[in-house]
């Protein structure tokens, strides 16, 4: 066994990485392979839950392979994961029966409707953090159930297993474990953050089965031992990818932030160890747990972020490639008075509307491609921007700088245009791979190969630190712009099904 190699699997939205990392922080080899996506109505977003485990275990293998070694000469593994995205799988066979329905799906909007309608908002605020949401996993099993009268049967049965993609990953890894960590827990809608434990009222309001749940388990520790096959291995961190890129970031200490440009952008606050509750639509919930002790983070979730730079690449054919969008953007020295609203699937936070729709104002004879690629980097700033001015109001926690990663992160422009908007330092890790860095990390903890969070912090760099570059009048009227353009794009789709 090598003693200092550790595996982390980062399954995404749309792409699975496997990353050996050593315990010092080096990346040592990566495969990547893309996750199809399904969408058989619009506003439904679905995988398949075999295809995406299949995709999965081959990046694990030609990472390994890569490197000449097997899951034996591992030190331990950790799981990083798409959040929210819901799995049922049977507890026999390890088979799926239905299709996976992905965070982004907006097909359980009835469902949360009727739990709106029944006044369930409050009391799922005050247990388990976040808002009543088709973004959240509760109401894709309850739909899945609703639906399927046989798969009802089979959950209230104990024949059915729920899980998000950690749960699904580790069952298959471990040959049927049926464990989430707190950190996906507190995604699911029915998880109470103040107790640390599943609702069984909240279960009930919704009419899911207590057994269809996993155990849930600290993010770094002692949380399974993978199947022969896989090399008897400790699977010693997991934690939903946002969580584990704040973990990755280094940010330790109440008020350092962090945000993620990938299919959304999601911005995460640490705000200690204790929850801090948001009056303004961002989401509380533990940031991870290492023992009994658990950190919490305010969250704003962006829905539409990389993914909207895809919609410029494939559904209007204004750029080839996704790398193409900053020179088109700098082809022009602003919008040209355009403002873009992405919300090809409804908005996040702080609105919280799934009824929102993509909206582009301000065109003109004179708006070219330019402009539009333009005013997408300015909406994929703005969204965070807006998010990062919540946290600090709700905390009441300053913010003196935001660390950056992801794919987007690589676009110079939009960091410093991230930059403006905030008001304060952005700075972008040299460790890109930041979200998979966080699991390796938490698995280096879990497993005893590194004895404090000081250590990560320490491997924590910034390869380029970006600073406002516009007055704080200019900015608070470009975000005051930003604040219009999208109250015009709430509700559209109601708008749409009322005629």
């Amino acid at each position: 066994m090598a003693a200092d190699l550790i595996l982390a699997i980062d399954q995404g939205t749309t792409s699975s990485r496997a990353i050996v990392f050593e315990v010092g922080g080096r990346q040592r080899s990566l495969a990547q392979a893309a996750i199809p996506l399904h969408y058989p109505q619009p506003g439904w977003v679905n995988q398949d839950p075999a295809e995406l485990l299949r995709i999965t275990l081959e990046v694990c293998s030609k990472a390994l392979a890569d490197m000449q070694i097997t899951w034996s000469d591992l030190a331990a593994i950790g799981i990083t994961n798409q959040r929210e995205t819901t799995v049922l799988w049977d507890r026999t066979t390890g088979e799926p029966v239905c299709e996976a329905i992905v965070w982004q799906s907006r097909q359980t909007s009835d469902v949360i409707r009727r739990w709106s309608e029944q006044g369930l908002g409050d009391q799922v605020r005050s247990r388990t953090g976040l808002v009543l949401d088709p973004y959240f996993s509760a109401s894709k099993i309850a739909w899945m159930l609703e639906r399927d009268p046989s798969l009802r049967a089979r959950a209230e049965a104990g024949e059915l297993a729920f899980g998000t993609v950690d749960s699904w990953l580790i069952w298959h890894l471990t040959g049927g474990e049926h464990l989430t960590d707190v950190t996906n827990a507190s995604r699911t809608m029915l998880f109470d953050i103040h107790t640390k434990q599943w609702s069984d009222q909240l279960a009930a309001a919704f009419d899911i089965p207590m057994r269809l749940l996993p155990t849930v388990v600290p993010s770094a520790g002692e949380i399974a031992v993978t199947a022969p096959d896989y090399g008897l291995r400790a699977i010693a961190g997991v934690a939903g990818d946002q969580h584990a890129s704040l973990f990755g970031h280094g940010c330790f200490a109440p008020g350092m932030a962090k945000c993620t440009y990938g299919t959304g952008a999601f911005a995460v606050m640490n705000t200690g160890v204790g929850p801090s509750e948001s009056t303004s639509g961002l989401l509380t919930s533990p940031a991870w747990s290492i023992g009994e002790e658990v950190h919490y983070g305010l969250e704003g979730s962006v829905l539409v972020a990389g993914s909207a730079v895809q919609w410029l690449r494939d559904g209007l054919g204004i750029i080839e490639n996704s790398q193409e969008i900053e020179a088109l953007a700098l082809s022009v020295v602003d919008a040209g008075g355009v403002v873009f609203v992405p919300a090809l699937t409804g908005l996040g936070a702080p609105e919280w509307d799934a009824e929102a729709r993509g909206t582009i104002v301000g065109l003109t004879r004179g708006t070219n491609r330019g402009h539009i690629a333009r005013a997408t980097l300015d909406a994929l700033a703005a969204q965070v921007a807006s998010l990062t001015d919540l946290m600090q109001t709700d905390s009441g926690l300053p913010l003196a700088e935001l660390r950056v990663d992801g794919g987007s992160a690589r676009n110079d422009l939009l960091m410093q245009v991230q930059a403006d908007l905030t008001g304060v330092p952005v700075a972008r890790s040299s460790q890109l791979e930041t979200t998979a860095f966080g699991a390796a990390m938490l698995a280096a903890v879990g497993a005893g190969l590194l004895q404090s969070v000081a250590q990560v912090a320490e491997r924590w760099s910034a390869d380029r630190i970006f600073e406002p570059e516009i007055s704080a009048d200019e900015r608070s009227s470009r975000m005051r712009i930003w604040r219009d353009a999208v109250t015009r794009s709430r509700g559209w789709a109601g708008v749409i099904a009322d005629q």
